[in-house]
């Protein structure tokens, strides 16, 4: 055994010190990596279709989420509009989410402000990651998750007029009805614009239930923005 395989106690103790702080450090740099994700896909819907419970259920579930992940600390917000009905103005998602920047659970910026999230962002399959830091399903896998409830057109804005295209205001999980969905991975069965829209892909069909969402490539997925 030569000299420099012999550790004193002192050096044995300083050894361990290190391992010690090396371990805090690590851990101190993923709570910060949790504490800094601003944008997430959620890892699950409610499991009533679009039955979100509103605005106010969806909220709590990217809440929730974020919690469970490690950034609780932060307001998050679900990225849906609502229509205007029984005396209630429209809600627009864009006005929702605050002003940016998001960056999701990697740290990769999705989008610097409001502005560019609805031109050009950097949001897609390898950057719409969960609140777990995972790959939510796109077209070609089994199953296609890629439908993101919106219920918005492209600028982020409320649809007007009686047509349905947020099942009730989130608060409807079967009969008739549709909502907006948005495709995360930019992908489905053309080329035209629409198909590649991260937030007004197309309209759920066969009605609110989860199984008229799976029907098209969905799961309930939401976008959950931190506002502040």
């Amino acid at each position: 055994m030569t000299s420099t395989q012999i550790l004193t106690p002192i050096a044995a103790a300083l050894l361990m010190l290190g391992a010690g702080a090396s371990v805090q450090a690590q851990t101190q740099t993923s709570q910060g990596g949790a504490a800094a994700m601003s944008f997430f896909v959620t890892s699950a819907g409610s499991g009533k279709g679009a039955d979100l419970g509103g605005l106010e259920g969806a909220d709590r579930h990217c809440q929730q989420l974020a919690q469970a992940a490690g950034a609780g600390s932060r307001t998050w917000r679900a990225y849906l509009s609502t229509q205007a009905a029984g005396g209630q103005p429209a809600v627009n998602a864009r006005d929702r989410i605050g002003s940016g920047p998001w960056q999701n659970a990697k740290g990769e910026i999705i989008a610097r402000n409001v502005a560019e999230l609805h031109g050009t962002n950097n949001l897609n399959k390898q950057t719409a990651l969960t609140e777990k830091g995972a790959v939510v399903n796109g077209r070609g896998d089994q199953p296609n998750t890629h439908d993101i409830l919106t219920g918005s057109q492209t600028d982020g804005t409320a649809f007007a007029g009686a047509g349905d295209m947020t099942c009730g205001n989130w608060t409807r999980s079967g009969g008739e009805g549709a909502v907006m969905v948005g495709h995360h991975d930019r992908m489905g069965l053309d080329e035209q614009p629409p198909a590649k829209s991260w937030n007004s892909s197309h309209a759920s069909r066969g009605g609110c239930s989860q199984d008229a969402l799976k029907s098209t490539g969905g799961a309930g997925l939401l976008y959950c923005f931190a506002a502040n």
